[in-house]
């Protein structure tokens, strides 16, 4: 009885740390999708299809790509071989967007910013919290997916989050992920997705 009462809290406090991990290690992405993939058709070989703004840089496109990979493997799809010809194009972007929320840009300064406050200890008391630096990230991918032979789009997904870190080449993949977590179900969109870092 004594040791139940030991291991107990033990196996609690282990399975609290547990979640808590879990939830260091998952990505919440906005993710849209649409298209018509053709019922029945599968996956298949796919090759990328660089646009002229992508070939300018091909260390950046490289990077993109490779944090694409998985996602296109999780999803069914497999590199098509040197002589062999694909059976879809697939077009890969990534974006991030950095912006600095400024400290006066809200008018009344009511959302934890300069303003009056009640303290227990002290009455109200006015303050002026810091630091400032509220910069954000918006991070996004997007996937097309064409039809090889045709040319026609099959397949768009838009994966998309934001936070207070530029990021890093496995949130990028775990964006990728989230953007074909569906595969190849459409809408509704937007919803919000829930993928583990790599």
């Amino acid at each position: 009885m004594r040791r139940r009462a030991v291991f107990a809290p033990a196996l609690l406090l282990a399975g609290i740390g547990l979640a808590g991990c879990a939830a260091l290690n998952t990505v919440y992405a906005d993710l849209s999708t649409w298209g018509d993939w053709p019922a029945g058709r599968a996956p298949g070989s796919y090759a990328f299809d660089r646009l002229p703004s992508q070939q300018s840089d091909p260390a950046a496109a490289d990077r993109v790509e490779a944090a694409a990979k998985r996602a296109l493997t999780a999803a069914g799809f497999r590199p098509a071989g040197a002589d062999e010809k694909p059976d879809v194009l697939v077009q890969v972007a990534s974006r991030t967007t950095r912006t600095g929320a400024d400290p006066w840009d809200d008018p009344l300064w009511w959302r934890g910013g300069f303003g009056l406050r009640r303290h227990v200890w002290a009455g109200s008391v006015w303050v002026m919290p810091g630091p400032f630096d509220r910069t954000r990230y918006e991070r996004q991918v997007a996937v097309l997916l064409r039809d090889a032979a045709s040319g026609r789009p099959l397949y768009e997904a838009r994966a998309a989050n934001e936070g207070s870190t530029l990021g890093s080449d496995s949130l990028q993949a775990a964006l990728f992920s989230a953007a074909l977590i569906d595969f190849p179900r459409v809408g509704p969109n937007p919803r919000t997705v829930r993928v583990a870092l790599p």
